[in-house]
């Protein structure tokens, strides 16, 4: 889970306007803050299968996200 420090930089780095809190290019940041983390939770704990799930589930999201921002 990402802290609501980190929630808070990168919404502010990848909003489109003052408001902006769930556009795609900001749903594509959260996601990818989030891999980051639970990638290196995995490295740490490798048998976590249900974590790797998640991850997974995490990373077809966020390729919807960018299939989107890609049209």
């Amino acid at each position: 889970m990402l802290s609501t420090k980190k929630k808070k930089a990168v919404i502010t780095k990848h909003r489109q306007h003052e408001t902006d809190t769930g556009s795609s290019q900001v749903q594509a940041a959260m996601l990818e803050q989030q891999i980051q983390e639970l990638t290196r939770h995995l490295k740490a704990n490798p048998k976590d299968e249900h974590s790797r799930r998640g991850l997974l589930k995490m990373v077809s999201r966020r390729r919807g996200h960018l299939k989107y921002l890609g049209k």
